[in-house]
């Protein structure tokens, strides 16, 4: 589901500059959050579909960084580089995102975690929202129509779920199951 912020308050006046892009993700929230702060979870998953992910430094704290290339189906290389500006375990990551650490281009992006319960014994599942504001709306046009952003972040999100739901299973699997 994508949508963009509407009604009251500060959004408004990033309305113009921001994605927001949410999932309903089968896993509990522990473990869709847990997923984020891992290199070994992250190259599992991150990216749209056909990208792989090498990382070439990561440190999931406050002021941290993930240093990373995205790598395209087409073979093209994408420099990426994450600070992470709040972490609130299970609950919020709030990072800076670019191509380098001094990007002027780079965008803000806050992941929330939303647990949603259910009444499967295995616990639960996470609504995540990933909402990204630019730094103008002419960048954020350019990320949706150049970099294909939305149809990106909707399929790193089902990248995501596909993930968690294999570790959630392997998880509640009988002990002699998982090796």
């Amino acid at each position: 589901m994508t949508a963009n912020s509407n009604g009251g308050g500060p959004a408004d006046t990033t309305a113009d500059r921001e994605i927001v892009i949410s999932r309903l993700i089968g896993a509990p929230r522990e473990l869709v959050f847990e997923a984020f702060t891992r290199v070994r979870h992250l190259a599992r998953w991150w990216g749209p579909e056909g990208f792989t992910t090498t990382t070439r430094s990561f440190e999931f704290r406050v002021g941290g960084t993930w240093d990373f290339v995205m790598h395209g189906p087409d073979g093209t290389d994408y420099q990426e580089w994450i600070t992470y500006t709040e972490i609130v375990p299970p609950e919020r990551i709030a990072l800076l995102h670019g191509e380098s650490r001094d990007d002027p281009d780079a965008f803000e992006s806050v992941l929330t975690f939303e647990p949603v319960p259910t009444f499967e014994p295995a616990g639960g599942q996470t609504r995540i929202v990933m909402r990204t504001v630019f730094p103008t709306k002419e960048l954020r046009a350019q990320a949706v129509e150049k970099y294909h952003a939305i149809e990106g972040g909707e399929q790193t999100l089902r990248n995501l779920a596909h993930y968690v739901a294999e570790l959630a299973s392997n998880r509640t699997a009988p002990k002699g199951a998982q090796d």
